[in-house]
């Protein structure tokens, strides 16, 4: 399970990452792709009757985390306590969530579905962390009664948990309060199980892509640290309640450069220090800095790294790393999208003004943010002949189309890629992340199947395994989920107690 990790002990086990502890990519990655592949035809997970399917690659998964953990550990204290908590929402997925736990990654969750989720795949609650916008009363009363970590983003969601704390819930032994355990006074022991901090928008500014530039000056996210007076509330705000401990932001996303990242870690750093100065002692023992490093969508290196984004960690704020506070990360993208791919039958090839247009089943239902804004979110393709091989011969500019019915759902638009044939297959790549996880109920289109793979090139059969992730929708699914059950519910002799 997961494990809070002191830098020199206590490292998880799995397989290890680049020299540099940063995720390059690892040792045969695309031929373990191709494998796969052809496996999946071998097998029949991809076929006339399942022609989408969504692929994990196992050992990739497995060396971001270890990526992660290493590129943390050189750089921090002997003892400092770190927690790594992958961000649920970019593979909503339990097998997933419980291969990261395995990896000594916990669960930074956003709703009561995504606890439910790290909860199913045994992430213990010390290892969690509560984050959301809208907090409800009942969502932070069950965190608090677990001893789940808890961002409150708002004054308003701060008076909530100041009742809750006043009534006594979340009182008692509890599991412990993970990284960061603090010292000086605090609340008496047991007084309050969970830890407690606000969410902070340091407003240091956006990204490339504005729909997830968390730190602008008006993000809809925590205190925004800038405006008039909201500092000095903040100072107030833990000096009145010493079981606040800690202190969070996320600054970074896809798009934004590692440099805005590390400036809103340093300002809410600069924040930490005013309030412990405040207060007289080391009220605040824990920063949590979020995650969001980008992910290199243009080719299979994987750039930026974790040990890099530690490095300038180090560089811009290096009383973060000395010791003195315990530190908790929420990175998702990064650990996920290149070990991902979505991989597709052709249905039909046509043409249309000249254009060769292969029709596809993914589209819109699996790649939603590709479709609606491809500027951002382009994907790599990759083609292979029916029976998984990768096809060769000249690139020709073509239309790979998603199943939807609206002219844009394409997974590519005029991209070269060797000329497809009626009963090939699509590779989307670093679909790994956001992608098949989030499905888009358009046309009623079932959820594919996701698997993860096992590759052992040179045994025989190539050596691939999979193992269900998560078992592709049916059509019964479909209706039940659309009220198959409620067929009468609108009928006007229908009996609204029946």
């Amino acid at each position: 399970m997961a494990s809070v990790q002191h830098n020199g002990r206590d490292t998880p086990h799995g397989t290890g990452g680049s020299a540099d502890g940063g995720t390059g990519p690892a040792p045969g990655a695309a031929a373990r792709r191709d494998l796969a592949v052809r496996a999946a035809v071998a097998q029949g997970l991809i076929s006339e009757a399942e022609p989408v399917v969504a692929l994990l690659d196992v050992a990739g998964i497995r060396s971001s985390a270890a990526a992660l953990r290493t590129a943390f550990e050189e750089v921090t204290a002997p003892g400092t306590a770190v927690l790594h908590a992958f961000a649920v929402k970019a593979a909503p997925l339990v097998a997933v969530v419980r291969l990261l736990g395995e990896e000594g990654i916990g669960a930074e969750v956003a709703s009561p579905g995504e606890l439910a989720l790290a909860r199913a795949a045994g992430v213990r609650p010390e290892h969690t962390v509560l984050d959301s916008p809208a907090k409800t009363t009942a969502e932070l009363r069950e965190a608090l009664a677990l001893g789940i970590a808890v961002n409150a983003d708002n004054p308003q969601e701060l008076a909530r948990i100041d009742a809750l704390v006043e009534s006594g819930t979340g009182s008692g032994t509890g599991p412990g309060p993970g990284p960061g355990t603090g010292s000086g006074p605090g609340p008496a022991p047991g007084a309050v199980a969970s830890p407690l901090g606000l969410r902070i928008n340091a407003q240091v500014g956006g990204g490339s892509i504005g729909a997830l530039s968390t730190a602008t000056a008006t993000s809809k996210f925590g205190i925004a640290l800038r405006d008039e007076g909201a500092r000095a509330w903040v100072v107030q705000a833990y000096l009145d309640r010493p079981w606040l401990t800690r202190l969070h932001t996320h600054s970074g996303s896809q798009g934004v450069p590692l440099e805005r990242m590390a400036e809103g870690v340093r300002t809410v750093y600069e924040l930490a220090e005013e309030i412990n100065t405040a207060a007289g002692r080391r009220q605040i023992d824990t920063l949590d800095i979020g995650g969001g490093l980008p992910v290199n969508f243009t080719s299979d290196e994987e750039t930026p790294t974790y040990a890099e984004y530690a490095r300038l960690l180090r560089e811009t704020v290096p009383g973060l790393l000395d010791g003195r506070y315990g530190l908790v990360t929420e990175f998702g993208r990064s650990l996920l999208a290149k070990h991902g791919t979505v991989l597709t039958r052709v249905e039909y090839a046509k043409s249309a003004g000249g254009r060769p247009i292969a029709v596809t089943h993914a589209g819109a239902q699996v790649a939603t943010r590709t479709v609606y804004d491809p500027a951002s979110w382009p994907l790599r393709i990759v083609a292979y002949d029916a029976g998984g091989r990768p096809r060769t011969g000249p690139a020709v500019a073509q239309d790979i189309a998603g199943p939807a019915c609206f002219a844009g759902d394409l997974l590519a638009e005029n991209r070269p890629v060797p000329l497809l044939e009626q009963g090939d297959l699509v590779a989307a790549l670093d679909t790994g992340a956001y992608y098949f996880s989030h499905h888009y109920a358009y046309n009623s289109l079932a959820r594919p199947g996701v698997f993860g793979f096992m590759a052992a090139p040179g045994a025989a059969g190539g050596g691939v395994r999979f193992a269900t992730v998560r078992a592709a929708q049916t059509v019964a699914e479909i209706v039940t989920e659309s009220g198959g059950g409620y067929a009468d519910a609108l009928l006007p002799d229908t009996d609204p107690d029946d």
